[in-house]
């Protein structure tokens, strides 16, 4: 089982009973958001070329990428994401 520290910035646990992806622990590595269900102990990619990331975060069924220059709000039911320039 990987362990992960949710204390990091990339890295955020999608709690049970908050929406999508209870229990799963949702994280940013090398410009790819995936989820690792430990359960199952697998990973499963969501999203690939993210660039400059600063910060993960995860509320229901959304999760809020925090990027230099965008912010992009992945949608957990669709698995569609939709990026805001700043």
């Amino acid at each position: 089982m990987q362990k992960f520290d949710l204390n990091l910035p990339l890295v955020c646990e999608g709690i049970i009973g908050d929406g999508c992806g209870g229990g799963r622990i949702f994280f940013i590595k090398d410009g790819i958001l995936k989820a690792y269900d430990p359960q199952s102990e697998k990973e499963v990619v969501l999203l690939e070329k993210i660039e400059n990331v600063k910060l993960l975060s995860k509320k229901a069924c959304t999760l809020f990428i925090e990027c230099q220059n965008e912010k992009i709000e992945f949608d957990l039911p669709s698995m569609k994401a939709t990026t805001i320039k700043i």
